[in-house]
């Protein structure tokens, strides 16, 4: 090979912008597969119909979100109970407040253990299986929202929601559970009626234990 510089080669400018945007592209994707778990959303999962999963729409996780944070106040902490929707809405940042909160998210469901940290296994049939690494009242609210409408499940749901919460608790869930969730927890119906991705033979209401406007109740 000559060592003169006539036999360098050399890359027309098109040939040096293909190269610049492959680059370009590889970054991004080793940036995106190298991140945190914010970067794992519920659109990324499947709703999974034999686990009782149905994922809330946009507006209703927006609005339950901005309650929570609202109920809390600025360092709050709150427990999403089968809720992950909900916890996403408060991860994105897109909800104002949301940065001077934490969440974390209960789940049987082991895809959400990408949310690392913030990710707590649970299974309801066993409501205290999660004090071995929660300590009581560790929350100032306790957003749940039960797989099934049963009595038999909200009572076991409930023990959770006992063992986490400070004081404040929203349950989300069908309206004939209205009896239930009020001999149980104390809650009271509220006027706003949440809405989930796909439409719903049950009717969902949502029940809480203090004064909120935004769900005017």
């Amino acid at each position: 090979m000559s060592d003169s510089d006539d036999d360098v080669p050399t890359l027309s400018a098109e040939t040096l912008a293909a190269l610049q945007e492959f680059y370009s592209e590889t970054r991004n994707f080793t940036a995106q597969s190298t991140a945190p778990s914010d970067w794992f959303t519920v659109g990324a999962v499947e709703e999974d119909w034999s686990m009782s999963q149905f994922w809330y729409s946009d507006d209703t996780a927006t609005r339950l979100a901005e309650e929570v944070i609202r109920a809390t106040g600025d360092g709050g902490r709150i427990a999403c109970v089968c809720a992950p929707s909900v916890y996403q809405k408060l991860k994105q940042g897109v909800v104002d407040g949301s940065d001077r909160v934490s969440a974390v998210v209960l789940e049987y469901d082991r895809r959400f253990s990408a949310y690392e940290q913030d990710f707590i296994f649970y299974d309801y049939n066993e409501p205290l299986s999660i004090t071995a690494e929660v300590a009581p009242q560790s929350y100032d609210i306790v957003l749940a929202d039960p797989p099934y409408l049963s009595e038999e499940c909200l009572s076991k749901v409930t023990q959770t929601i006992k063992y986490l919460t400070k004081d404040k608790v929203l349950l989300c869930t069908g309206a004939i559970m209205e009896s239930h969730a009020k001999e149980l927890l104390g809650l009271k119906m509220c006027n706003f009626l949440p809405k989930h991705n796909r439409n719903l033979s049950n009717e969902f209401r949502c029940f809480v234990n203090y004064p909120s406007r935004l769900l005017t109740c």
